[in-house]
């Protein structure tokens, strides 16, 4: 399952699955109001995860690997932390991390330098920015969530641009806190790394991809 960033913005990760699609199944999920999907609020950052749950749950998966960019890196993240018996693996493109201090390094770069971006069919729905934005940094003050993630016991492959405008140091200490994560920082890469570096990204998510097939058939686990 891969999740898009935003919140708000449609679907954009066709690349990545045309880089996978012949390794694993690859669903691509849109936000409630975003792209195809309909507008029924609510919005929040709960009502995201209960969707993924409800969607894993439909197309009868015991366990899946899960990942994003961006935002839904982070939202990846916190559905395997909320729901760790159904997760397989985590993919972890350009996160965050489970802090909101990045915000005025954030800022500062793109007053500076710009970045490659997907092009959108549709607009940025605002109404979900808002929400999804909110309630995540509501939820990233919850008492256990680094014990959680220290405790996330499922293979993680985690990557960075170097040039990202975002800072790479939110997904380094998520990277240190999860116990079997890969961290790689690709040279001179930006926030959307399949856009300026894509025989990287397409090489190391097929051996994580095929290791992690690879073990689960040899385990009967597949």
């Amino acid at each position: 399952m891969l999740c898009n960033g935003g919140p708000g913005f449609e679907d954009y990760l066709a690349p990545i699955a045309a880089m996978i699609d012949d390794l694993v199944q690859v669903h691509r999920w849109e936000q409630r109001g975003c792209g195809r999907s309909t507008a029924v609020p609510p919005y929040d950052h709960a009502t995201c995860l209960a969707d993924l749950e409800r969607l894993r749950e439909d197309f009868g998966y015991d366990r899946w690997i899960i990942g994003g960019h961006s935002w839904g890196a982070d939202l990846a993240l916190d559905y395997a932390t909320n729901y760790p018996q159904h997760v397989l693996a985590l993919v972890y493109m350009a996160g965050t991390g489970i802090t909101d201090e990045w915000w005025p390094e954030f800022r500062q770069a793109s007053q500076e330098r710009t970045e490659r971006l997907p092009v959108f069919s549709s607009p940025l729905n605002e109404e979900v920015y808002r929400e999804g934005q909110q309630t995540r940094r509501a939820y990233l003050r919850a008492p256990r969530l680094v014990e959680c993630i220290r405790t996330l016991d499922i293979p993680a492959i985690i990557l960075q641009g170097e040039n990202d405008l975002r800072p790479n140091w939110p997904a380094k200490q998520v990277a240190d806190l999860l116990p079997r994560a890969r961290l790689h920082v690709i040279q001179e890469a930006e926030h959307c790394l399949w856009l300026t570096h894509p025989q990287q990204v397409q090489q190391l998510l097929r051996s994580f991809l095929q290791e992690i097939t690879n073990s689960n058939a040899d385990s009967g686990a597949l």
